[in-house]
């Protein structure tokens, strides 16, 4: 590859619209050499490492990956900052889960990772993307059939489910839970971006298949740690 983000766009693992402003083009020189706003060669040839703050941001405005500056309440930003939130969530549930020696903490990984993925193809806008953009942060349909078929292995060693489930079942569950719900916010955020043509559609859907394994993946936590879900129940009398 002749090209890339940097660092597939985020720094410091976020989504936010700091990664976004922050990410530029990197080239070819005997190897990647990452190139920021405000950074400078060290004596010898040698890069500086790149500063956390540029200032570039302090006016409230950010720029996308193809350079648009835009205001920081833009809603570009506003699906990065939430998807960021989902990456974070994720992250927390996924400690809870390591905790208790779940195996399926690496599936967990690598949805953080395609979250990475999903943050570069929203921060490059259709409309002010030239072709090298849009190869670069195209987003597939295969993560989409990877939650797929982990849901249904999972649904399969899952009792039915006949109830309405409130978030419980130990802390493993309630943070994938919380994560889910997240998820759905992140999606309501990506919707109108879609929508108007601006982000792959295969984005929306594996934010929407997102939230369906974690809620999936919940119970199956729930269910191998012995733990109790909370089955809802009408509190007010008619």
């Amino acid at each position: 590859m002749a090209g890339f983000i940097l660092r597939r766009l985020p720094l410091r693992g976020a989504l936010s619209s700091y990664t976004a402003e922050k990410a530029l083009c990197v080239s070819w020189n005997r190897g990647l050499r990452v190139k920021e706003e405000g950074s400078s060669d060290k004596p010898g040839g040698t890069n500086a490492s790149p500063k956390i703050y540029t200032r570039t941001g302090d006016k409230g405005f950010s720029s996308t990956f193809t350079g648009e500056r835009r205001p920081k309440e833009d809603q570009v930003f506003e699906a990065l900052g939430t998807a960021d939130e989902l990456t974070s969530a994720i992250g927390l549930a996924r400690e809870f889960c390591a905790e208790q020696g779940h195996t399926f903490v690496g599936e967990l990984d690598k949805i953080q990772s395609v979250l990475q993925d999903v943050g570069s193809n929203i921060a490059t806008p259709v409309s002010s993307a030239r072709d090298s953009h849009i190869k670069k942060t195209r987003f597939s349909e295969k993560p989409v059939s990877d939650l797929e078929h982990w849901i249904d292995k999972y649904t399969d060693q899952l009792p039915p489910l006949t109830n309405f489930i409130l978030p419980s079942g130990g802390k493993s569950s309630a943070a994938l839970h919380l994560a889910r719900a997240v998820c759905r916010r992140a999606e309501r955020s990506v919707a109108p971006i879609v929508r108007a043509g601006e982000a792959d559609p295969s984005v929306a859907k594996y934010l929407n298949r997102l939230s369906d394994y974690l809620f999936t993946l919940a119970r199956f936590a729930a269910m191998k740690e012995g733990k109790e879900e909370m089955v809802y129940r009408r509190t007010v009398e008619e």
